[in-house]
This record gives structure tokens, C-alpha cells and sequence, in this order.
């Protein structure tokens, strides 16, 4: 399900491209300026709009700390602006003068690279602002660009309908001629790294003239070659496409067009979920949240709209986002509700009833006294129930362990989809993050593995490319949605 929360109408021309944050939203516009939002509430920032690129913007994208954020424009320019101040903190001249179509930002905020209507290509030092390398294709315009999620090599797509990979040296590793006929508009790496055996895999997403949406595989081989294979085709839009984005844990991909739709599809399985009509002229852009089950839209209607992808929401007025939580308080619930969540789900009041319930109600105010939860209480310990609850009694001690083991058992019999099982724990997952190696954990069991088995892959045993963790917000919401069926 999705809905409309909001419509910035700010703009006084085309919005070209909008991009996220964790905690910032920026859009760009042919208005030659750049608007900054708070995402809590979409609510403007004092110091936007940002002015000082002297023709329209084309592209903007945050550093991966958010610090910072970068534009483009016609005026041959790729501008950093320090997100904190709203200040200009350097201003990059393109090459050759040439007008600037798209920029992108490695997900290590090493290295910014640029393309110009001229064909050129920048690679600039994102750190100290220094232009590192050049490079080119003839008689065509850049305009898409991505890095990949090792931020070592990058992928191009131009007006001339080809796909080109390249390192940091400029050397170009691949070139997928004819990717789309008419042209290319957009493309976007998908955030996870997939290693088996001699290879290392890629996902690419890429649109153009030619009304398709393309997602590509790319597979890195241990001899250092790069091979490209076309995945799937997805017709879902009946014009140009012009703007694609993956969502930050890989699952979905969301994509503009001309024919004034916004499609998500379902990036593994390439299908279709939704079709939202709410823009009046060509949908140029798009982006997901990092942090939260919402897209954004940005549109030659001048308006940017803003979506959730959440089951319940229907409130479609202003600039605030709806209260998400309709959960009543724990002294409000019953045995019966209260059963319907999952033990680690248990509030303090909770577990106090249950504790009433099974007999044990002489420690609840010991329970309460120190904040003991659902999660807490399947941590219980003899030795933290002595020393730190100071229950004295052992066969008190023991019966309570009993207890506290028979909800586990309850928990493990429930039927619970394997795949909401974190691979490491085999608990059910609170805050799924995909790992380089394709597999989705609990984040405090990835990061303690990481530290302490040498970076391997819990699942292939092979070692990790990048300790890079992705939030699996998809996973989350049927997690979720599980959570309350059951």
C-alpha cells in the first residue's frame, strides 16, 4: 500500500532531481536553485533555498555522513555545499567549460565524478577538491552516472544509448553499446555485493528513451575481468523513462517517466507492485529514503511528492508525516493482545502481567524497579538474577528461568518464516541489514561478527569485500507486517 503524505510546491520551474539523507531531503530545479527539507517532517530548512549556481541544476547527492551535498548545472560548475550552514564550500570547474549534466558521489565520499554535455567526465578528490583524472566519449552528452557499493568503479550512461564501466584511473573496464535505443537517462547501481567462488556480482538498474527500465548483472572475476549480462526487461511505463532508484536495502527499484507515472517494482523478482499517478506533466526523478519506507518524486510540475510504502497510512495533507504508532499503552492491553506479540516485543508492563499470570507476582515491582522488558527478560541469567535482581531464593531463580525457557520454546514452535531468522542468532530480526555477501542479519549480530571472525561471511565463509551494512528496510516491513497478522 502507499500514500500521499505530502507535496512540496516550492519550485518555480522543473524539478530535475531530489535526493535523501538520513536526515535531510534536497531537491534541484531548473529555478537555478537547490531546497533543503528537515525529513522528520518535511518541513523547510531556514537557510534554503541554496543560491549560487547561475542556470538551472541538474543533479544534487549527498556524502555518505550527510555533511555536505553536491550540485550541477548548466554553468559548468559542480558546486559542495555544507549542509549544516547551507554555506558554499568549494565550487568545481568542469574541463572544458562545458555545461554539467550529472554528478555522483562514491559511498566512501572519496571521489565526486561529473559528466558534461561535451561527453567529458571529472573525477575529482571529493576530500581536498582536486581535479584526479579525465576522461571521455566522443559526440555524446553524460547524463547518468553511479557508483558501485565498493565505490572502486563507477558506471556512465549517455545521450548516445551506451553503458560504460570505469576504475578510478579512467580506464574503462566495459562498454554495453546500445543499452537503450535513443538513449540512456539514468542509472543506479542496487546497494548489495553478491561473492561466490571466482566471482564478485553487481546489480544495475538503467532506464532510457526507449520507455524500458533494464536491470543488468555485472560480475567482477578474480582475473580482474568484467562480464555484463542483461537481466531483466521491465516494461511497466509506456514512455521514456527518465529517472530509476534503487531502495537502500536492494528490494525495491522505483522508476519516472514521461508518460507522468511512478513505478516500484519488486527488484528480485521484477514485478510490478504499484503504479502511483499523482504528477500532471514528466516524472524526472526519484529517490527512497535510507532510513524509512518512503519515496520521493520530483516532477516538470514543479511539486516534489512524497510517498510511504506502509501498510495503514492514509493521510494526505501538509507537510507532516502521520503518526505511525496506533498502539495502545501495555496497562491497556489484554492477555489476548498481549499474546499476539512476540516475547521480545513485551513492554515493562508486559511482563509484569505475565509475571502475575504465571504465579510469580511477588517480583514484579523488583521487575519494574529495573526496567525489565520482553527483550530483558529473555536475557535473564542465574547469575543476573543473583547478582543484579538480588533474588536470593534458587528454586525462585530456577522457576523463573523454567518460565522464561517455555516462552522461547512458544516463540520457536510459532511458525515464524525462516527468513525473518537472522542467519547468526536464529532470533527473529529487529533491524535487518544486507551484508556484502547477499544475506540479510540482525545488525548487532553482523557488526559483532565482523570484529570478531575476520570479516568472513557467516554463510560462505568467504571473506567480506566491504564491511558495508545496508538496511533491509523491506525485510523490516514484512517483519512487521507479520508481526501484526500474528
Amino acid at each position: 500500500m502507499t500514500s500521499l503524505i505530502c507535496t512540496l510546491q516550492d519550485h518555480r520551474d522543473d524539478v530535475n532531481w531530489c535526493a535523501f539523507s538520513g536526515s535531510l531531503f534536497a531537491t534541484c530545479s531548473g529555478d537555478k536553485t537547490l531546497r533543503m527539507y528537515n525529513t522528520r517532517d518535511f518541513s523547510e530548512l531556514p537557510f534554503s533555498p541554496l543560491s549560487g549556481h547561475g542556470y538551472g541544476v541538474h543533479c544534487c547527492c549527498f556524502s555518505a555522513c550527510g555533511q555536505f551535498l553536491a550540485s550541477c548545472s548548466t554553468d559548468a560548475t559542480t558546486m559542495v555545499w555544507s549542509t549544516v550552514t547551507g554555506e558554499i564550500e568549494a565550487v568545481l570547474q568542469h574541463p572544458g567549460r562545458s555545461p554539467v549534466r550529472i554528478c555522483a558521489l562514491s559511498l566512501d565520499s572519496a571521489h565526486l565524478v561529473s559528466g558534461a554535455s561535451d561527453g567529458t567526465l571529472a573525477l575529482w578528490d571529493f576530500r581536498s577538491k582536486q581535479l584526479r583524472r579525465t576522461g571521455a566519449v566522443s559526440d555524446t552528452t553524460m547524463v547518468a552516472c553511479s557508483f558501485s557499493p565498493c565505490s572502486q568503479v563507477f558506471m556512465t550512461g549517455s545521450t548516445y544509448g551506451d553503458l560504460r564501466l570505469w576504475d578510478l584511473d579512467m580506464n574503462q573496464l566495459h562498454a554495453e553499446k546500445n543499452a537503450h535505443d535513443l538513449g540512456v537517462t539514468c542509472c543506479t547501481f542496487a546497494p548489495s555485493i553478491l561473492s561466490g567462488g571466482q566471482v564478485v556480482q553487481f546489480r544495475l538498474a538503467s532506464c532510457g528513451q526507449d520507455s524500458l527500465l533494464k536491470i543488468w548483472t555485472i560480475n567482477k572475476f578474480i582475473s580482474g575481468g568484467y562480464k555484463m549480462q542483461l537481466l531483466h526487461t521491465l516494461t511497466g511505463q509506456s514512455a521514456p523513462v527518465l529517472s530509476c532508484a534503487y531502495s537502500s536495502d536492494g528490494q525495491l527499484l522505483v522508476s519516472g517517466s514521461v508518460d507522468k507515472t511512478v513505478t516500484v517494482y519488486d527488484a528480485k523478482n521484477a514485478v510490478l507492485l504499484y503504479t502511483l499517478n499523482q504528477h500532471e506533466r514528466y516524472v524526472t526523478a526519484c529517490c527512497f529514503s535510507p532510513t524509512s519506507p518512503i519515496i520521493a518524486t520530483g516532477s516538470m510540475d514543479k511539486t516534489v511528492n512524497i510517498w510511504r510504502l506502509e501498510d495503514g497510512c492514509s493521510d494526505h495533507g501538509g507537510k507532516s508525516l502521520p503518526d505511525g504508532s496506533d498502539l495502545t499503552s501495555s496497562e491497556e492491553r489484554t492477555s489476548a493482545g498481549r499474546s499476539k506479540l512476540l516475547v521480545g516485543d513485551w513492554s515493562e508492563g508486559d511482563v509484569s502481567a505475565w509475571l502475575v499470570e504465571e504465579g510469580l507476582e511477588g517480583l514484579v515491582d523488583k521487575f519494574r524497579a529495573n526496567n525489565i522488558d520482553g527483550t530483558e527478560l529473555l536475557g535473564l541469567t542465574k547469575e543476573t538474577l543473583a547478582s543484579e535482581l538480588h533474588i536470593e531464593s534458587v528454586g525462585l531463580r530456577s522457576k523463573l528461568l523454567r518460565k522464561v525457557e517455555e516462552l522461547k520454546s512458544d516463540s520457536v514452535c510459532s511458525g515464524i518464516p525462516d527468513e525473518f531468522l537472522c542467519p547468526i542468532t536464529r532470533e527473529l530480526m529487529r533491524e535487518p541489514v544486507i551484508a556484502a555477501d547477499g544475506y540479510s542479519y540482525e545488525r548487532e549480530a553482523i557488526d559483532s561478527w565482523i570484529k570478531t571472525k575476520n570479516r568472513s561471511s557467516p554463510m560462505t565463509n568467504l571473506p567480506l569485500l566491504t564491511t558495508l551494512l545496508t538496511p533491509n528496510r523491506t525485510l523490516k516491513m514484512a517483519i512487521g507486517r507479520w508481526k501484526t497478522n500474528h
